[in-house]
């Protein structure tokens, strides 16, 4: 029998993982420690992710790993053993703590000590996402675990000595503080030093954004869940899936009201006949791009405003609300989402842009006609799969009073973050394909945006990018393959939902097939460099550039659209 390579194994492990989770979907539940979540286990130990570093090396934890997935669950998960995901919002007006990840926007609740609940609305990639998470969380408390008791099933000292540190967290001097994380390194099999940068990482999001429980109060409680686990099946980690959520795949219930809102808005404003433009990105760089100019010259006290763009850039970053407000009076209407999806919009009418003074590098057309102008509809980053059934929904034709209308779509923009497989941080990257990784899927398209609408001091690279299931399922061998075969350079998670959609409007006759499209990503990591995945942190500085860069050349290339 012929030998599997490296890459058709992560092929074939990420094809089964998603098979898995789909059943589960179905099946309603399953236990961590059961036989379906120890065939996920598996398809993860097989895959060894980046982002997971060393997850398969059973003497040490991964703290980087788990400062990645603590970030994007639930604030005290680790003290739960019935984990609900649901469809439905069953505790809106109730008094249930709710809670939120601090880099995922999605809604959670804390139900009772040892029960937790997670409202699914952003599609089946938001269900891949949190089952991942779990499966990684549930292999490294087995790993405390294992430092927790002998042979001879007896508490380890380390194991007595954090007991002791949970019973005096209040009362630990500096000193007292310092030993105790020299304990907790034991356990984990790592260096004092990496302990203690996960632990003041884990402190400050937990002051800032009481986002978790802290490092030591999360390692006791991943042992001691392992440890109840197997005093008593009744205390085993069950997810349960309602059956309602079986109602996100194909029913769109959130995309619908989304952008039947969207719509209404631009109907009231009496924009329905002007020429519209969709953008998918962050809700501040358009914006600031528009009013950012005239609210810095006009601040108290005066500003000096730079030269350069890349610096004016840097200029405004704490002056959102000061744009907002400028913006609120020529043609900026804020819409906060209230379907569900977790994705807020702008609808900008740029007939009301005539007194505001733009930055000397930002080069628009204007169109001397009000009625020409465009209205720009700026969406909030999509989260995987859940791409397709925005842009499916909004670019349907509009039913209000018996009447149907088709929509005045001109362009759609995207711009997004991804990981980069040929360059480095804060790279650009024009795609020119989006491959779906694990099916036979691919979609090729004429970007409008092109190398030359960037200035020479940017990296900028050309071609295919990769749709991944989830960035927490990519592993080196996998992406070398798509690189030197598919010539690909990068990967995400929403390009190929996108396009999909597009490309279902044009062929139902929704669009017109000369609609502009326009796909530009800015490198948040580097998967495939050591220390630089997305687990090592966010970009900060070093995206405010080219995210400034490719809104920059989305506008111009609108305003010259004819």
């Amino acid at each position: 029998m012929e030998e599997l390579t490296d890459a058709q194994k992560a092929r074939h492990a990420i094809r089964e993982f998603k098979t898995i989770t789909d059943a589960l979907v179905l099946r309603g539940f399953y236990r961590l420690s059961g036989k379906l979540g120890r065939e996920l286990e598996s398809c993860l130990n097989s895959l060894s992710p980046e982002i997971y570093g060393s997850m398969n090396d059973p003497r040490i934890v991964e703290l980087k790993g788990l400062e990645y997935v603590l970030d994007r669950l639930p604030r005290g998960i680790e003290e739960c053993n019935r984990i609900i995901l649901t469809e439905e919002d069953p505790f809106e007006n109730t008094n249930a703590e709710k809670i939120g990840p601090y880099k995922r926007r999605r809604t959670a609740y804390r139900v009772s000590d040892n029960e937790l609940c997670i409202v699914i609305s952003r599609g089946l990639s938001e269900i891949y996402d949190i089952l991942t998470h779990l499966t990684f969380l549930y292999s490294e408390a087995r790993k405390i675990f294992n430092r927790m008791k002998t042979e001879t099933d007896m508490l380890t000292l380390e194991w007595r000595s954090l007991e002791k540190t949970m019973a005096a967290m209040e009362t630990l001097d500096a000193h007292q503080l310092d030993q105790a994380l020299w304990n907790l390194s034991i356990i984990l099999g790592r260096p004092y030093q990496e302990t203690r940068d996960t632990y003041d990482y884990l402190e400050k999001s937990k002051k800032k954004h009481s986002s978790n429980n802290g490092l030591f109060s999360i390692i006791f409680q991943l042992g001691k869940r392992i440890d109840e686990e197997k005093i008593s099946g009744d205390d085993a980690v069950v997810v349960y899936l309602t059956p309602s959520l079986v109602n996100i795949i194909g029913r769109q219930k959130y995309g619908i009201q989304w952008a039947g809102d969207i719509k209404d808005k631009i109907r009231e404003l009496n924009l329905l006949d002007r020429p519209l433009h969709i953008i998918s990105a962050n809700l501040h760089s358009t914006a600031n791009l528009l009013y950012g100019y005239t609210a810095l010259k006009g601040a108290d006290p005066i500003t000096e405003t730079s030269g350069r763009l890349y610096d004016f850039c840097h200029q405004i970053r704490d002056m959102g609300e000061d744009v907002i407000r400028l913006g609120k009076a020529h043609g900026l209407y804020e819409l906060t989402d209230r379907s569900g999806t977790h994705i807020n919009c702008q609808l900008i009418d740029t007939a009301l842009l005539d007194d505001m003074e733009l930055h000397p590098d930002i080069n628009l057309d204007l169109p001397k006609t009000p009625d020409d102008r465009p209205v720009l509809v700026v969406m909030d980053y999509a989260f995987g799969a859940q791409a397709f059934e925005l842009m499916e929904n909004i670019l349907r034709p509009y039913t209000y009073d018996n009447t149907t209308r088709f929509m005045n779509i001109k362009s759609i923009s995207i711009m997004g973050k991804a990981g980069i497989l040929t360059g480095n941080k804060g790279d650009i990257m024009l795609a020119t394909a989006h491959v779906f990784e694990g099916t036979s899927d691919n979609y090729i398209f004429e970007n409008e945006l092109k190398r030359s609408d960037f200035s020479q001091d940017m990296d900028v690279y050309e071609g295919p990018m990769v749709t991944v299931l989830g960035t927490s399922l990519q592993n080196r061998d996998m992406l070398e393959k798509f690189q030197s075969d598919w010539k690909t350079v990068g990967l995400e998670m929403e390009g190929g939902h996108y396009q999909r959609a597009i490309g279902a409007a044009i062929i139902k006759g929704n669009i017109s097939k000369k609609v502009s499209v326009r796909y530009a990503y800015y490198a948040s990591d580097n998967p495939l460099a050591t220390g630089n995945t997305l687990a090592a942190g966010t970009m900060g500085k070093e995206g405010i550039k080219p995210a400034y860069m490719i809104t920059k050349a989305i506008l111009e290339k609108i305003f010259r659209d004819p």
